[in-house]
């Protein structure tokens, strides 16, 4: 498998640090607000990475931070008159309902910062008794050459980003590359008690102490989107090598932007869409399809045409499946001698060979991600399959066919993330019915059935809320 290294800008084979595991970190969102399509692309495309490891038979510990405490929470939060907590808190829930919509594996923990402050505090304390740091009226900054290799993973030279900065220079910093680790609180900021001040940390070095924390010193992957390159991870390397004395990440994975109508998102242009304004006119699974349709480290353009055409490429191969399933579903309910054999065990003539090339575009999948993740040309794979199932599937195709081109296309769907048979949604009369048996099995005190009654309804999407004036239902 090889990955391409933006630390080294080449594909390498991918060596994990231990035999059968993989430990990633990818940087998350700040949670001020519904997450936007540009946000969705990393998720997506490191969630699939993630199942693709896990295909393979890894075990992954994959790490994505919530970045809890910034100015702009604490500006939303001035503005409606709340606590930075209570907005953070809100879009972390905003934010799971959209995450889980995408069908995006719950990671393996999800840190938040404002929860990681003593830890911030040890490693600050760290690098100042190390010389990596220093403080000046309670605001503590890394001293930025005293790591030797800053620069090495943005490939900019410290001394020209010195000569290009054209912001006023705080009188405090020895050096103008310095960068804040903690800052003392400003009137109404929430904030912890430090040995240099009541304050924050800076937002470099949250993901240097949660990635210490929850994956050691050393992690195989740190993936995020190409705008943090430099300076987040930049800084990161630098905070968290100097402090440790080893290096950080071995494989760095960036994505490429995601542009609105060939045009870069902004507010005041009308090009910015939020995940939750999308999905309420495309399915979920087709924005992540969309996403998937390019290569993470190609910049991808999002338009509405663009969202037809996944949404048309999309449901060919969900109809596929569909048919295939309907056909297993309904073999043995058609009275032929033809369809004697679907039942059965054994093959059709020429099922073989077809069965053969269904495993050759597997092994054309399997070669696409281990290419640095080419979800491209992985979906097109998945297509061949598609072909090969809508041209021969049929009443009188073999059970053993039928099931090795459905559990393929299930399978190779699954690692993208797209869940190929789409669920049946029940009909009110149907929630409130179940609802019923539910209420008379607790009666009964049967609680065993109650519950695989409450686990069937969500697995259909139904949450129930149990209420002084009886059980209420929503969809999720």
């Amino acid at each position: 498998m090889k990955i391409y290294n933006t630390l080294t800008k080449k594909k390498e084979e991918f060596v994990p640090l231990e035999e059968g595991k993989v430990k990633m970190y990818v940087c998350g969102p700040t949670v001020y607000n519904l997450i936007h399509i540009g946000n969705a692309r990393p998720i997506i495309i490191f969630d699939t990475v993630r199942r693709y490891f896990e295909y393979k038979g890894y075990e992954v510990n994959f790490v994505s931070n919530y970045t809890d405490v910034d100015d702009k929470i604490i500006k939303k939060a001035i503005e409606e008159g709340v606590s930075a907590s209570e907005i953070s808190e809100r879009y972390i829930l905003e934010l799971k309902k959209d995450v889980e919509r995408l069908n995006v594996e719950p990671a393996t923990y999800n840190p938040k910062a404002t929860e990681e402050i003593e830890g911030m505090v040890e490693m600050i304390t760290s690098l100042i008794e190390k010389g990596h740091a220093y403080e000046k009226n309670g605001t503590v900054y890394f001293r930025t050459r005293s790591f030797e290799e800053y620069g090495k993973l943005s490939k900019k030279n410290i001394d020209d980003l010195e000569a290009g900065i054209r912001i006023a220079v705080s009188e405090e910093k020895e050096d103008p590359m310095d960068f804040v680790l903690w800052k003392p609180k400003k009137d109404g900021e929430p904030f912890w008690e430090s040995p240099w001040s009541q304050g924050r940390p800076g937002w470099h070095i949250e993901c240097s102490v949660m990635s210490k924390r929850y994956l050691g010193e050393q992690i195989d992957i740190h993936a995020g989107g190409e705008d943090l390159v430099f300076p987040h991870h930049e800084n990161e390397i630098a905070q968290s090598e100097a402090c440790n004395g080893k290096e950080f990440a071995k494989y760095w994975m960036h994505n490429a932007f995601l542009n609105i109508d060939n045009k870069k998102m902004s507010k005041s242009a009308g090009t910015f869409f939020t995940v939750r304004e999308i999905t309420e006119i495309y399915d979920p699974q087709v924005l992540r399809f969309f996403m998937l349709s390019a290569h993470y480290r190609s910049p991808i353009n999002f338009s509405q045409e663009l969202m037809e055409s996944s949404k048309n490429a999309l449901d060919r191969i969900l109809t596929a499946a569909a048919n295939l399933k309907y056909l297993i579903d309904n073999a043995g309910k058609v009275e032929s001698a033809t369809v004697a054999s679907v039942s059965g065990t054994s093959l059709q003539q020429g099922e073989e060979e077809l069965i053969a090339d269904i495993e050759k575009h597997q092994e054309k999948f399997e070669a696409a991600m281990e290419d640095d993740f080419n979800t491209a040309d992985a979906v097109t794979a998945v297509f061949e399959i598609v072909r090969i199932a809508n041209t021969n599937a049929s009443s009188a195709s073999s059970m053993l066919f039928l099931k090795a081109a459905l559990d393929k296309i299930t399978q190779l769907l699954n690692v993208l993330g797209i869940k190929a048979l789409k669920q049946e949604e029940l009909l009110a009369e149907e929630i409130e019915q179940l609802i019923q048996d539910r209420q008379d099995a607790r009666k009964e005190k049967n609680f065993a059935r109650a519950d695989e009654i409450r686990n069937l309804l969500l697995e259909k999407g139904i949450v129930l809320e149990d209420t002084r004036e009886g059980v209420r239902w929503k969809r999720a």
